[in-house]
């Protein structure tokens, strides 16, 4: 009978068994469902080309992370029909009928590179020592960057036009080949633009009716279209569908744009919080493997911060910016107080907070605010940072020479002093500014030409007037890596006879 009973209970057993593992493959049929959703396929490309061509000297970090292309939200609206922006705020965009001068490096491909990167087939122009004539047009304002080995120029007509390096398509051309030549930028023709900014490789441009297109290196999100394709070679509109736009500017790779309500926006590489957005964007892929989440949509950025020596951190309302410029990887902006922020890349003091710390989010400089000194204006070169006050002193925070002491906090440029400053022209490690009526330039060896002293005198560390260039008037300066653009008074007499002395560059 015991073992009668032990069969019965055996077999019972064995049943309870055999339907909890039938639950569980059940269970785990459907789990297996559940994980295996169709994933959308990522468009295929290949792999991300480093342009390793640079040299280390011209990026803070050579690493970048890729994410995958993601598809392109745009309203549907008729951007072209759009109210011009006030006529008032169009006048400030005219510097007058210019003519066009130029000094440096002007063999394109090999701008900011190693020496030897040259293709062989590349021609190789001897470097611009002194200003050289550049077309016979006129012009009304020139941009680049820098970070940048291309330029911009604007025809009276308000047409852009396009010039340098060209690899990733930043001078909005079908072809990637680099042009020697000013040339109309194409899919803009019928369009009037008022103003661009030039990234290491990708270029912004604002119309008259605050709409902002993109072309260039889009890896990080930098052109700002919604998504991450490699190379955008015609200019497309920007993902974004707020107030106005009035104001763009470019760092290496990110890109930000100021709205007409004083809204401040940024899209593009967040290494090292140079989008104001409080994060860096970092993330694994893998457990040896970092990349970034690349904002490839115009953010806003919403949170300003005064800080005190103690770290106490103070949110700062109603920020309206009026103002901002972009080094390769930081950025310095105005607002309607005339206060002054700073974010991004902390290093060598290039923030004016006397410490080397990255910014995640823009800081008030609380040096101007001690002093209690209005900022009216801000130029960002590589690694450093220049601010003209209310009282018309010039103040440099940073470095821009490789060697001895940074700025690790705003000092006054004593050689500028008592000078009246109209313009200010910033690259890696050289500065051109036109105050009264004189051209000042300095900058620390190895120098291109760029500072346009001649080829006896290449490099000077202190401020150096220009000799060739006294009793000109000089509308704007604008530079690049390497080169320099200067669009000169064509109505004033005296200038207009300098500038018919210089020497004519021609790029055949």
């Amino acid at each position: 009978m015991l073992q009668d009973n032990r069969k019965s209970v055996k077999h019972t057993v064995n049943l309870c068994f055999e339907k909890l593992n039938s639950k569980l493959r059940g269970f785990n049929a459907m789990s297996s469902k559940r994980k295996s959703e169709p994933v959308k396929k990522n468009v295929k490309r290949n792999k991300k080309k480093v342009d390793e061509d640079y040299s280390s000297d011209f990026s803070d970090d050579d690493f970048k992370g890729e994410k995958p292309v993601a598809e392109v939200i745009i309203p549907n609206d008729d951007f072209e029909n759009h109210e011009q922006l006030p006529d008032d705020l169009l006048k400030t965009y005219d510097k007058g009928n210019g003519k066009l001068l130029i000094a440096g490096m002007v063999t394109w491909e090999m701008v900011g590179r190693k020496s030897g990167t040259a293709n062989v087939s590349t021609k190789i122009r001897p470097n611009l020592w002194t200003f050289h004539r550049f077309t016979s047009d006129t012009y009304r304002a020139v941009f680049s960057g820098c970070s940048s080995a291309h330029s911009i120029l604007l025809t009276m007509d308000r047409k852009a036009l396009a010039f340098g390096r060209n690899q990733f398509g930043q001078l909005g051309q079908p072809e990637l080949k680099t042009l020697e030549i000013p040339t109309l930028v194409s899919g803009l023709e019928n369009l009037n633009i008022i103003q661009a900014a030039c990234g290491r490789n990708h270029t912004l441009f604002l119309t008259d009716t605050g709409v902002v297109y993109a072309c260039g290196d889009n890896k990080s999100g930098q052109c700002g279209v919604g998504n991450t394709q490699a190379t955008i070679t015609k200019p497309r509109r920007l993902n974004y569908a707020g107030p106005p736009i009035i104001k763009v500017a470019c760092g290496a790779e990110f890109s930000m744009i100021l709205d007409i309500k004083g809204n401040l926006y940024s899209f593009g590489l967040p290494e090292y919080g140079q989008l104001g957005h409080n994060t860096e964007g970092k993330y694994f892929v893998t457990s040896t493997k970092m990349s970034f989440h690349f904002e490839t949509s115009p953010k806003k950025i919403v949170l300003y911060v005064e800080k005190a020596k103690d770290g106490h951190v103070t949110p700062l309302e109603d920020v309206k910016i009026v103002d901002l410029s972009c080094g390769n990887n930081h950025t310095v902006a105005i607002d309607s107080k005339n206060r002054a922020f700073s974010w991004g890349f902390g290093g060598i003091g290039r923030l004016g907070h006397a410490e080397q710390k990255d910014e995640m989010v823009p800081r008030l400089i609380k040096f101007f605010d001690i002093q209690n000194r209005k900022v009216l204006r801000v130029f960002c070169g590589y690694s450093y940072s220049l601010a003209v006050t209310d009282i018309g002193a010039l103040y440099m925070f940073g470095q821009n020479k490789k060697t001895g002491e940074a700025n690790m906090y705003p000092k006054p440029v004593q050689d500028l002093a008592g000078w009246n400053i109209t313009s200010i022209g910033t690259s890696n490690t050289s500065i051109v500014i036109a105050a009264d009526d004189s051209l000042i330039a300095w900058g620390a060896s190895p120098t291109y030409g760029e500072l346009g002293l001649g080829d006896l005198q290449k490099s000077t560390s202190t401020p150096k007037t220009i000799a060739r260039c006294e009793g000109m008037k000089i509308m704007q300066i604008s530079m690049g890596i390497s080169h320099t653009l200067l669009l000169v008074n064509a109505e004033h007499e005296i200038t207009k006879q300098k500038y018919e002395s210089f020497p004519q560059f021609t790029a055949d």
